[in-house]
């Protein structure tokens, strides 16, 4: 289990030095503590942004956040702009939770916790269409 939290801190980690390298964000990690999002910091325009990861190793069509989640990251003040990113084995896709509406809300059974063990649990959740997404980068798999 140690492993696999070391593995997505690692992605986590690489995600912020990918924005502040590449599109000059200035994103802190903070995934180490009781935070409810991964980053936070501000984006190129100096807005400040929290952003919460998400590392599938399953494609899925839609992209899940959990009721609970999206409710606390827009709990933040308005002028504070919400991100989602998921990264699948098809792609990646940033979602900017502000300019969502008419989420519907639909009960899932879903793992307990990320360290999954087996125990499920019905959560509320919202599912994501990859063309809400305002950045997305797909990756073409039948290369390999």
């Amino acid at each position: 289990m140690k492993n696999k939290i070391n593995r997505i801190h690692s992605l986590e980690k690489a995600f912020v030095l990918y924005m502040n390298t590449m599109y000059d964000w200035n994103l802190n990690w903070t995934g180490e503590g009781m935070s409810n999002w991964d980053a936070e910091g501000s984006t190129a325009k100096g807005n400040k942004c929290v952003v919460e990861m998400k590392f599938r190793k399953t494609y899925y069509e839609t992209k899940m956040i959990e009721v609970f989640k999206y409710n606390k990251l827009m709990s933040l003040d308005d002028s504070i702009v919400k991100l989602y990113f998921v990264s699948d084995p098809k792609g990646s896709y940033m979602f900017h939770l502000n300019k969502l509406n008419g989420l519907s809300k639909e009960s899932l059974s879903c793992p307990k916790n990320t360290m999954w063990n087996g125990a499920k649990t019905n959560k509320e959740v919202y599912l994501l269409s990859e063309d809400l997404a305002v950045m997305k980068q797909q990756f073409n798999t039948k290369l390999f």
